[in-house]
Parts: structure tokens; C-alpha cells; sequence
């Protein structure tokens, strides 16, 4: 308690030394570091603080890019299902994160292309020309973004999150705020995965089942069933080409 009691003080002060010193640096016009010279005194227009500014918010972006990839797009559902697949075969660790994330990432930027470029077209590049301004630029971006995820999203998910938050249920949906979408979306994302993940494991527990009780008939009660079940499982998975017709239900499931 004493150690809080003492760094809150200290950070309060060090945050209003620093808005004191700000005004001074950009009156003294030129910041020198080892290597590096910032000036401040040089800016003709309002346009180049605009650029700049535009350039800041899109390493904001960039920044928060992975979470916005979890809360926005199919990653979510498609990496969960890839890892129950994983977890049905019985193999921990193969294939590898690195190998199931690009898998799940590519498929991702496969479903959401469309999205990406209508976003691109009429939300991004008028912005970066100066022909939106950034409100009207973040509302044409999540336009598509608000359709792809309500028509994901169970209404019943939708009524939850509406009631946790004490929000009444709307009229139209177009005036249900996107923190609300959001939420909804992620819990109907994984609820179906979830789903897709118990019809993948069904056939996989079937064998497994078959070959435990074989092994108890013939008395090889020592015998672990993982031993003889697992290369059945991946014999299997591979005559019914199973990472295609998972690749396939994932995609369709969007649709």
C-alpha cells in the first residue's frame, strides 16, 4: 500500500510536467536526439497536421489489429474449429499453433475479402484523398462489418447482451450501438464453433469406441486404444480428405 501510496503521486506529477513542457518544445520549434531532429515550427497548413494525423491513427490501427481480428472477422470461429479437429484426431501438437493460426488466417482473408474491399473503396482510400472526414469514414467502414456480424449473430445472443447491459431491445437494428453487435457476435461465434467442433468429433469417437471395445473382447486390456486408434483416426481422416471437407463446411458456414 505504501508503494502505491508513494508512485501515484509521482506519476500524476511526472503527466503534469510533461503537458507544462510540450508548449515549450514546440515553441523551441526543433527537437534533437542522437540521430534524429524533429521540428515543429515548419508546418505551413492545417493539411499536413491532417496527414499526420492520419498516419498516427493508422499505427493505432495496426496496433490493435490482432485484437480487431478476433472481435470482427471469422478468424475466431475458424481457429477454434482447426483446433478441436486437432484435439479429435488425438495428436496434441501436430499439426503445430504456427501451421492452424496462417491456416485459420488465410481462410479469414479469404471470407472477408469482399468486406476488405468494400471497406477499402469507400471507407479508406476517399479518407486517405480527404474526401471523408474520419466520423463518416469509420461509419462507411463498419457499415459491412455491422452486416457480416448481425447476420451471424443469434438473436438470442443479441437479447443477452441487450439485457446485461440493461438496454431495451430496439426497433431497428441499425440503432443497436457496435459494442453491443460485437459482444453478441463473439458469443454466437462460439457457440457455433463449438457446434461444428461436436459433429467433427462424433466419427472420431466412434472409432475410438469401436477400438477400445475390441481390444477388451480379445483381452489386451494393457494395450493402450490410443496406440491403435490414432492411426486408424489419421488413415481415416485421410481417404475422406478431411482437411477439404472442413475447409468447406468452415466457408459454408458463412454463407
Amino acid at each position: 500500500m505504501k508503494k502505491i501510496i508513494i508512485v501515484k503521486p509521482l506519476l500524476i506529477s511526472i503527466f503534469f510536467a510533461f503537458l507544462l513542457l510540450v508548449p515549450k518544445l514546440a515553441v523551441s520549434a526543433n527537437l534533437h536526439l542522437p540521430g534524429v531532429s524533429i521540428n515543429l515550427s515548419n508546418i505551413q497548413s492545417n493539411a499536413q497536421i491532417a496527414v499526420a494525423f492520419k498516419i498516427l491513427l493508422l499505427l493505432t490501427v495496426l496496433s490493435i489489429a490482432p485484437a480487431l481480428l478476433i472481435m470482427l472477422t471469422s478468424f475466431t470461429r475458424i481457429v477454434i474449429v482447426l483446433s478441436m479437429l486437432r484435439q479429435a484426431l488425438g495428436m496434441q501438437q501436430t499439426p503445430p499453433n504456427t501451421v492452424l493460426i496462417s491456416l485459420a488466417l488465410l481462410l479469414t482473408i479469404f471470407n472477408m475479402s469482399p468486406i476488405f474491399e468494400n471497406i477499402n473503396t469507400n471507407a479508406f482510400q476517399p479518407y486517405m484523398n480527404g474526401k471523408l472526414d474520419t466520423k463518416h469514414a469509420f461509419e462507411k467502414a463498419m457499415k459491412p462489418l455491422r452486416i457480416f456480424m448481425i447476420k451471424q449473430t443469434h438473436e438470442k445472443d443479441m437479447a443477452v447482451i441487450l439485457e446485461i447491459n440493461h438496454k431495451k431491445p430496439p426497433d431497428n437494428v441499425d440503432d443497436i450501438d457496435n459494442i453491443y453487435i460485437i459482444s453478441a457476435y463473439i458469443l454466437s461465434e462460439l457457440k457455433t464453433a463449438f457446434q461444428i467442433g461436436f459433429v467433427i468429433f462424433l466419427p472420431f469417437l466412434l472409432v475410438d469406441l469401436v477400438v477400445a471395445s475390441i481390444l477388451m473382447a480379445m483381452g489386451m486390456i494393457m494395450v493402450p486404444p490410443m496406440m491403435i486408434s490414432l492411426p486408424l483416426k489419421i488413415l481415416m481422416f485421410v481417404l475422406i480428405d478431411g482437411w477439404v471437407l472442413v475447409v468447406q463446411s468452415l466457408m459454408g458456414s458463412f454463407t
